[in-house]
């Protein structure tokens, strides 16, 4: 199959990778109604009526799915806890780049062990390459997942509806490959890539990255973020010795063809506004409190 035929739809979430498949939808929409009204704290009951659940099971879904109560979750995505993340991430990653993490080994909590396809490699476009794919529910959404023999080289996001929408962009950044439908090879990177406690240092995930040189550099930078941190587009940008390319920073950054995995989500702005998310600022938000809960349990 290529990027142009029509996409399959036999497999789409065939492997529920989370106890509770449908906990994300309901949460997704509480979290919406705080990302919009997070100035007037909206209560619990508050809360609950807008996504039609009692208080108290609301109380019990979202803890369950984030380790965090509504209301510490609220807390955790206001721009104050975001200012705080930046305060404590930068020198957390200046000591990480210092100690020389930009080759394999533990990059962050995950246990990810990377390596780079050639500047060539990458101008083909993807031709010669073939890459597995296929749709997983997770804990943020819809996931798709793609890999190579060499590791795993995309994650995508999507809400019901939308997965075609997500293969055509995530197809579209390697035209000339070849894709499979196989969730076979996809659905063990599902369960690793969402499940704390798989997350082993001898087990470390493998990741190919494919994209320019600069490109990389980003995303090794974002790597070194550890969960529970923030870091700015400035910041990334003078520690990969180009100072004056945030904007570039911040392209390469949304260009970043494995969320989640690549923690762009812990790219901020200056002031600690969360500013854009390829995959919904909804989402972003979504991921880093769910990291404040794991962080915390």
């Amino acid at each position: 199959m290529n990027a142009q035929m029509p996409l399959k739809t036999t497999a789409v979430l065939q492997n529920d990778v989370t106890p509770e498949g449908d906990d994300y939808e309901i949460v997704r929409r509480a979290i919406e109604k705080i990302s919009l009204d997070y100035r007037d704290q909206p209560s619990l009951e508050a809360l609950a009526e807008d996504v039609g659940e009692t208080p108290t099971g609301l109380q019990k879904l979202f803890t369950r799915w984030a380790g965090l109560s509504p209301k510490a979750f609220l807390q955790a995505v206001t721009l104050d806890h975001a200012r705080k993340l930046l305060d404590s991430g930068l020198p957390l990653l200046e000591t990480s780049l210092e100690l020389g993490m930009s080759g394999p080994g533990r990059l962050h909590d995950l246990f990810v062990t990377h390596e780079a396809m050639s500047p060539g490699d990458y101008k083909t476009r993807g031709a010669g390459l073939t890459i597995r794919y296929g749709y997983h529910i997770s804990p943020f959404g819809i996931a798709l997942i793609m890999v190579t023999d060499r590791g795993l080289a995309g994650l995508a996001f999507s809400d019901p509806g939308g997965e075609r929408e997500a293969f055509a962009d995530m197809s579209g950044r390697w035209p000339n490959a070849t894709y499979v439908e196989d969730m076979a090879a996809t659905a063990p990177y599902a369960a690793r890539i969402f499940d704390p406690t798989l997350w082993r240092p001898d087990q470390p995930l493998r990741v190919v990255m494919i994209g320019t040189d600069f490109q990389v550099r980003v995303w090794e930078a974002l790597l070194r973020i550890p969960m529970g941190k923030a870091c700015t587009y400035s910041s990334i940008a003078a520690r990969i010795g180009a100072p004056s390319a945030s904007r570039a920073v911040g392209a390469a950054v949304g260009a970043n063809p494995m969320s989640f995995v690549v923690p762009c989500h812990r790219a901020l702005g200056k002031s600690g506004a969360l500013t854009g998310y390829h995959w919904g600022l909804t989402r972003k938000r979504a991921i880093l409190g769910w990291e404040a809960g794991q962080v915390g349990s």
